[in-house]
């Protein structure tokens, strides 16, 4: 696991990056990721003085699951978390070494599992799928405050 924050000693090209890194491998580790995010966002309110909502805390260790979750079922080997503060939210990135992109499903009541990137799209405030020399990364932004105008995903349209 990393943390980087921006340095105290002058000024630095990362000041104000807040983030946190970490791979996995087995499917225990999911755990382990949520746990992960959870320590991360107490930290940025606690030490960085953030705001991060209930809400966010919950949503934040739901897309975290369901992003490393499919990592470890779909993709060979182990799979990189990272989470990082930009502008108001937490982006959730996950990297895994199949180069495929998920297939992403029509919502439908009637089928059981599958759901798990239809959920991380609905609560996010974007979601991104990028192809890399090998593999691909996948990132979704959660608002870390509540939406004033009482949004429950804080998505902007």
């Amino acid at each position: 696991m990393e943390q980087t924050t921006g340095g105290e000693d002058g000024p630095s090209l990362l000041k104000d990056l807040i983030s946190v890194s970490g791979a996995f491998e087995g499917s225990e580790d999911i755990a382990v990721a949520r746990d992960l995010a959870r320590t991360f966002l107490t930290d940025v309110q606690a030490v960085h003085g953030l705001p991060v909502s209930g809400r966010a805390m919950g949503m934040v260790q739901l897309v975290v699951s369901e992003l490393v979750t499919n990592a470890r079922k779909y993709a060979p080997g182990p799979c990189l978390l990272s989470l990082e503060v930009n502008g108001g939210t937490v982006e959730v990135t996950v990297w895994d070494s199949d180069p495929t992109p998920p297939a992403i499903l029509a919502p439908d009541p009637t089928r059981i599992g599958q759901h798990g990137l239809e959920i991380v799209m609905a609560v996010g405030q974007s979601f991104a799928i990028h192809r890399e020399p090998v593999g691909k990364r996948i990132t979704a932004a959660i608002a870390l405050a509540d939406d004033p105008g009482g949004d429950a995903a804080g998505r902007q349209l």
